[in-house]
Protein backbone atom coordinates (compact mmCIF):
# COMPACT_ATOMS: atom_id res chain seq x y z
CA UNK A 1 0.00 0.00 0.00
CA UNK A 2 1.45 3.20 -1.08
CA UNK A 3 -0.25 5.89 1.10
CA UNK A 4 -1.50 4.14 4.52
CA UNK A 5 -2.35 7.13 6.46
CA UNK A 6 -5.91 7.52 5.05
CA UNK A 7 -6.47 4.77 6.34
CA UNK A 8 -5.63 5.62 9.46
CA UNK A 9 -8.17 8.60 9.88
CA UNK A 10 -10.85 6.45 8.52
CA UNK A 11 -10.09 4.65 11.64
CA UNK A 12 -9.52 7.08 13.87
CA UNK A 13 -13.57 8.73 12.55
CA UNK A 14 -14.79 4.83 13.10
CA UNK A 15 -13.48 5.17 17.00
CA UNK A 16 -14.78 8.69 17.73
CA UNK A 17 -18.17 7.31 16.31
CA UNK A 18 -17.80 4.78 18.23
CA UNK A 19 -17.01 6.47 21.65
CA UNK A 20 -19.89 8.73 20.89
CA UNK A 21 -22.65 6.45 20.57
CA UNK A 22 -21.30 4.50 23.45
CA UNK A 23 -21.53 7.81 25.75
CA UNK A 24 -25.41 8.18 24.52
CA UNK A 25 -26.14 5.26 26.17
CA UNK A 26 -24.74 7.23 29.49
CA UNK A 27 -27.16 6.96 32.39
CA UNK A 28 -29.02 10.50 32.76
CA UNK A 29 -26.67 10.93 36.07
CA UNK A 30 -23.74 10.41 34.00
CA UNK A 31 -24.38 12.32 30.98
CA UNK A 32 -25.27 15.46 33.46
CA UNK A 33 -21.65 14.97 35.28
CA UNK A 34 -19.81 14.46 31.92
CA UNK A 35 -21.41 17.99 31.32
CA UNK A 36 -19.88 19.28 34.02
CA UNK A 37 -16.52 17.79 33.22
CA UNK A 38 -16.50 18.54 29.78
CA UNK A 39 -17.46 22.20 30.53
CA UNK A 40 -14.29 22.52 33.33
CA UNK A 41 -11.80 20.58 30.65
CA UNK A 42 -12.77 23.25 27.98
CA UNK A 43 -11.32 25.79 30.18
CA UNK A 44 -7.89 23.44 30.52
CA UNK A 45 -7.40 22.59 26.85
CA UNK A 46 -4.58 25.16 26.22
CA UNK A 47 -0.95 24.79 25.29
CA UNK A 48 0.88 23.60 28.52
CA UNK A 49 -1.88 22.75 30.26
CA UNK A 50 -1.66 20.15 32.96
CA UNK A 51 -4.37 17.59 31.11
CA UNK A 52 -1.12 17.40 28.56
CA UNK A 53 1.60 16.36 30.93
CA UNK A 54 2.70 13.21 29.83
CA UNK A 55 2.29 11.86 33.98
CA UNK A 56 -0.51 14.04 35.56
CA UNK A 57 -0.51 15.03 38.69
CA UNK A 58 -2.83 12.30 40.75
CA UNK A 59 -3.33 15.62 43.38
CA UNK A 60 -4.27 17.64 40.19
CA UNK A 61 -6.85 14.99 38.86
CA UNK A 62 -7.81 14.40 42.42
CA UNK A 63 -8.35 18.25 43.01
CA UNK A 64 -10.38 18.82 39.58
CA UNK A 65 -12.23 15.90 41.63
CA UNK A 66 -13.68 18.10 44.27
CA UNK A 67 -14.28 21.03 41.74
CA UNK A 68 -16.70 19.10 39.59
CA UNK A 69 -18.13 17.27 42.71
CA UNK A 70 -18.67 21.22 44.52
CA UNK A 71 -20.50 22.49 41.40
CA UNK A 72 -22.62 19.51 41.20
CA UNK A 73 -23.82 19.66 44.68
CA UNK A 74 -24.24 23.11 44.28
CA UNK A 75 -26.51 22.67 41.45
CA UNK A 76 -27.96 19.82 43.45
CA UNK A 77 -28.81 22.45 46.15
CA UNK A 78 -29.73 25.29 44.11
CA UNK A 79 -32.04 22.94 42.34
CA UNK A 80 -33.64 21.92 45.90
CA UNK A 81 -34.05 25.54 46.73
CA UNK A 82 -31.20 25.28 49.24
CA UNK A 83 -33.58 24.57 52.20
CA UNK A 84 -33.11 20.72 51.51
CA UNK A 85 -29.26 21.14 50.71
CA UNK A 86 -28.17 19.06 53.71
CA UNK A 87 -31.35 16.40 53.49
CA UNK A 88 -29.98 15.71 49.99
CA UNK A 89 -26.47 15.55 50.71
CA UNK A 90 -27.39 13.07 53.66
CA UNK A 91 -28.89 11.25 50.86
CA UNK A 92 -26.32 10.77 48.21
CA UNK A 93 -23.36 8.71 48.46
CA UNK A 94 -21.10 11.52 47.95
CA UNK A 95 -17.59 9.75 48.63
CA UNK A 96 -18.96 6.70 45.84
CA UNK A 97 -20.04 9.89 43.22
CA UNK A 98 -16.83 11.00 43.90
CA UNK A 99 -14.92 8.31 42.57
CA UNK A 100 -17.11 8.27 39.40
CA UNK A 101 -16.57 11.87 38.82
CA UNK A 102 -13.00 10.80 38.80
CA UNK A 103 -13.53 7.88 36.61
CA UNK A 104 -15.30 10.12 34.13
CA UNK A 105 -12.13 12.80 34.38
CA UNK A 106 -9.84 10.63 33.49
CA UNK A 107 -11.70 8.95 30.56
CA UNK A 108 -12.24 13.04 29.70
CA UNK A 109 -8.93 13.93 29.60
CA UNK A 110 -7.40 10.60 27.66
CA UNK A 111 -10.08 11.73 24.93
CA UNK A 112 -8.63 15.31 25.10
CA UNK A 113 -4.89 14.19 24.90
CA UNK A 114 -5.68 11.75 22.23
CA UNK A 115 -7.81 13.86 19.62
CA UNK A 116 -8.12 17.04 18.14
CA UNK A 117 -10.37 18.84 15.62
CA UNK A 118 -8.74 16.82 12.75
CA UNK A 119 -8.80 13.41 14.78
CA UNK A 120 -5.22 13.30 14.82
CA UNK A 121 -3.47 12.05 17.80
CA UNK A 122 -1.97 14.91 19.69
CA UNK A 123 1.06 13.34 21.36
Amino acid sequence: MSYPMPLFYQEQDTVSRDLEYLQEMYPAEAKKYQKVIAELLDRLDYEGSMIYDEYPDRWQIYRLTRIIVDKIKQADSDRDGGENAEVVKTEKNWERMEEFVQVLLCYEIYKKRHSNRNGILKF
